[in-house]
């Protein structure tokens, strides 16, 4: 591996080191967090390193920098994203004290170094709109519950007896609505005024919903054809895996899911394992939401748990181990859509 780059981004500048094959820093450049910057940057790295092929690692802060991480990609560049964490672990064991942006693109440029399989940054459209809209559905289902919470403990203070429904769903709020309308307070008048902003944004989650499931159909049919894996969950792992062409084999999927097992021993223990605390939880979690749903329900991965369970694994124990078999299938479905939209964009 020749010259390396670090990014340390921010939302109005980035700082750029590049360091030499033994992590030595070569030379250091700030260019704004604009178009023009992006350009000037990409310059900069072709005539620092000499042309060729480059490598660029990018802190995954991807809020603040998605926009040069597209900007780079479509310009030929490969790129890796380098956790936060990651990066604060190189930092804290350089000779150098203090934190700075140069620091912190020096520490994230070792970390490419250091950690040479971490998944390349790629651009692929149907993931990024499956990110987008899943994460639009996850704040407003934020913001409902968080009224919900409100008009809650408001109707309790008004009347603890009355028999309050679901207020996600219209019988629910009409029958408080209806209360409400009764009473003559200014309690009353903003839990009615809540209650209508909840409705609102249960109409704009039930659309954004429904959009999820066609795009999901439309882009990922084999993680739908996984038992326990419904539009949601699909397209939540969609956009969060991104193009699954990155990972460089399945294990190295599974360690980004944080479903990969870590040694835990030393001496006479020699041979234990644990869970894994890092990775991506978002996709952890929807790894996990397939895994309970089939063991409730009579699939394989019931058989598979009560299999382990009868062998002498503990119920946690059995689930983990589901939980990293599914992680093979979910890959395998991942790498079978991603193949069927490559081909059917040629």
């Amino acid at each position: 591996m020749g010259s390396v780059v670090g990014v340390d981004a921010h939302k109005d500048s980035h700082t750029l080191v590049v360091v030499d094959s033994n992590g030595r820093k070569m030379s250091e450049k700030t260019v704004p967090a604009t178009d023009a910057g992006h350009e000037k940057a990409l310059l900069w790295m072709r005539r620092t390193c000499g042309g060729g092929d480059l490598l660029v690692g990018i802190e995954d802060v991807r809020h603040v920098s998605s926009r040069l991480e597209r900007f780079l990609i479509d310009s030929g560049v490969t790129c890796v994203r380098v956790p936060t964490k990651l990066m604060a672990r190189v930092r804290s064991s350089a000779r150098t004290e203090g934190k700075s942006d140069s620091i912190d693109a020096l520490a994230v440029a070792q970390a490419v170094l250091r950690v040479p399989d971490l998944p390349r940054a790629t651009h692929d459209e149907a993931s990024r709109e499956c990110q987008l809209l899943v994460s639009r559905r996850e704040d407003l289902v934020k913001i409902r519950t968080g009224l919900t919470s409100r008009v809650q403990w408001r109707v309790h203070e008004l009347d603890p007896e009355f028999p309050l429904g679901r207020l996600a769903w219209v019988p629910g709020r009409t029958a408080l609505q209806q209360w409400l309308l009764q009473q003559s307070n200014l309690l009353a008048r903003i839990c009615v005024e809540e209650v209508d902003q909840i409705a609102d944004l249960s109409e704009l989650i039930h659309a954004l919903e429904a959009e999820i499931t066609a795009k999901a159909r439309l882009v990922a049919p084999a993680l739908l054809a996984i038992p326990g894996c419904g539009p949601l969950t699909a397209a939540l792992i969609t956009g969060q895996a991104a193009a699954v062409s990155r990972f460089a084999t399945e294990d190295a999927f599974a360690s980004y899911a944080g479903l990969a097992p870590v040694p835990h021993w030393s001496g006479s223990t020699a041979g234990n394992l644990r869970r894994g605390k890092q990775g991506n939880r978002s996709l952890n979690a929807a790894i996990h939401r397939i895994a309970i749903t089939q063991i409730r329900d009579d699939t394989p991965g019931r058989a598979y748990f009560k299999k382990r369970v009868d062998e002498g694994d503990s119920p946690a124990k059995a689930r983990r181990a589901l939980k990293r078999r599914l992680c093979r299938v979910v890959f395998r479905g991942l790498t079978d859509d991603f193949r069927m939209r490559s081909t059917a964009a040629v």
